[in-house]
């Protein structure tokens, strides 16, 4: 007999299909290791630090104690200037407002005191609680800029050309990087010195510009037209560095900047530190743009090295970044 099923066979249910933005959903998940990923090799630190050792000339070098860690204070501003009144009083009314400034000092070296109508213009720009007063100098000479001050009652220095302002949230940024480490230079303009000839025994060096350090990644100084340093090396520099070096700027009228460099590379062994910041020159441009700039400044850092007895600059990779004005932190 044949037996036929009245209505339906009963179904199976079908599976779920899938969404159809789950291909977009993988893409998403894709995308975001992607990005996590290029965090990670961005948050990659390198660090290059080489100390050579001192030639047995250097013995006759006096390489005090690094200075003691601070507890607490705030910091004073040494502008060197040099006949730009209008400069000089926009640098001294920016930097007397910024917090933790505990004194401005004007560095003069010109050949006759300021007159009184400056002297009052320039006190009377100081629109914070920061002291205002100018520093004496008989001759010109960029030794000058590094003289001990009498009264001075913060341990950190902030040098700054008068020229170059730094937006106050920059400057308490470095300063926390310095309280850090006291005993480096803490500045936002690098530069890099490199063997003339990396392959050969001369010991000849060469000077590099902010082109070399933005292309290799690596600097050796931070110059003190924009720097924090110790108070400590202003007398280091006056009283116990060579002579001849402070003879060889005053000459040559450039490089004290890298003279200070050599100093304090030689008291701590270690590299400067780079702060990232943005920095605004309100000048017009100086010696640094003219025609064998860099050809000058590689000699002082030979004549400099032969004085040592040794190359005491360290170079490094390292940059400190606020990571809160930083997309990638």
């Amino acid at each position: 007999a044949t037996h036929r099923w009245n209505g339906a066979r009963r179904r199976q249910p079908l599976a779920p299909a899938p969404p159809r933005h789950a291909p977009a959903a993988r893409a998403g998940r894709f995308l975001a290791c992607l990005l996590a990923l290029a965090a990670g090799a961005i948050l990659m630190l390198c660090v290059t630090l080489h100390r050579p050792e001192p030639d047995a000339s250097a013995a006759a070098l006096p390489r005090p104690s690094s200075p003691t860690p601070i507890s607490g204070g705030g910091y004073a501003v040494v502008i060197n200037t040099w006949k730009r009144y209008d400069l000089l009083k926009r640098a001294v009314a920016h930097y007397s407002v910024c917090a933790g400034v505990d004194a401005v000092h004007v560095v003069w070296s010109e050949p006759r005191e300021p007159p009184e109508a400056l002297r009052r213009s320039v006190l009377n720009c100081s629109r914070g609680a920061a002291d205002v007063g100018f520093v004496m100098n008989r001759g010109n000479s960029l030794n000058n800029r590094f003289r001990p001050i009498q009264g001075l009652r913060t341990d950190a220095v902030f040098s700054v050309d008068d020229d170059l302002v730094v937006p106050c949230s920059t400057l308490r940024f470095a300063f926390g990087v310095w309280r850090s480490a006291p005993s480096a230079m803490v500045g936002f303009v690098p530069r890099i010195h490199w063997p003339a000839d990396p392959r050969g025994n001369t010991k000849e060096y060469r000077y590099g510009s902010w082109w070399s350090v933005w292309r290799t990644g690596t600097y050796s100084m931070v110059l003190s037209k924009a720097s924090f340093l110790h108070k400590r090396y202003l007398d280091l520099y006056t009283n116990h560095m060579l002579p001849s070096i402070r003879d060889y700027v005053t000459e040559n009228r450039n490089c004290e900047d890298i003279a200070m460099s050599f100093l304090v590379a030689n008291v701590t062994g270690t590299p400067p530190i780079w702060v990232q910041g943005r920095i605004f020159e309100i000048g017009s441009t100086g010696i640094s743009s003219s025609k064998g700039h860099d050809l000058r400044r590689s000699r002082c850092l030979n004549a400099f090295a032969s004085m040592y007895g040794h190359m005491p600059l360290v170079a490094s990779t390292v940059k400190a970044v606020d990571s809160r004005t930083s997309w990638f932190w």
